[in-house]
């Protein structure tokens, strides 16, 4: 799944920001992406704990050439916040993709879909969902909706896609609820 998401970000010129781990899913979609599309097509942020855990330093610049520049940050906080901004930066069809992952990147994905309901950005929220991965938290939606606990607009927040392509796609043809708080969010 993660070699296919790169392979269709490759063949739309799409870029990656993403937490700059080496292992596991992530790394896998940032390695395969910059072997595709070069090291300027991935962004790794990182706080500076999880450095050693996540992303053992390579000797000789090897690290960026296969994985991409990193920014280090202080925090967790000072981390979502980066990636989230770089997001929101982006040009159209930019947003937040969720592949299977466990806690860590259900908090990510809920703190992205809960800023597009308050309104602190509007760029797609989509989980690619592999072998039914997400079929109970997409269940956990409806039930959500039909116990009044998220508008039926709002469900619309996150979205799924079951193919590389699609998630591509579902980016590129986004629509913001029309539910969202309409909250202004820039500091004065």
């Amino acid at each position: 799944a993660a070699r296919s998401l790169a392979q269709a970000m490759h063949a739309n010129n799409a870029s990656l920001v993403y937490g700059a781990g080496t292992t596991g899913m992530m790394g896998e979609i940032a390695k395969t992406l910059v072997a595709l599309s070069g090291p300027q097509s991935v962004h790794g942020v990182i706080p500076r704990s999880l450095l050693g855990k996540e992303r053992p330093e390579q000797s000789g610049g090897e690290d960026e050439q296969i994985f991409g520049p990193k920014t280090i940050t202080k925090n967790m906080h000072e981390r979502k916040a980066l990636m989230g901004q770089k997001v929101r930066d982006g040009g159209p069809g930019s947003g937040f993709v969720a592949l299977s992952g466990g806690y860590g990147t259900l908090e990510e994905l809920f703190e992205m879909i809960t800023w597009n309901q308050l309104g602190i950005h509007g760029k797609g929220i989509v989980v690619y969902n592999v072998e039914g991965y997400y079929d109970g938290l997409i269940s956990w939606v409806r039930s959500s909706v039909t116990g009044g606990f998220i508008t039926p607009g709002n469900a619309g927040i996150m979205v799924e896609a079951l193919t590389a392509e699609e998630v591509i796609k579902q980016l590129k043809e986004y629509k913001v609820s029309e539910d969202r708080l309409q909250l202004d969010w820039d500091e004065k």
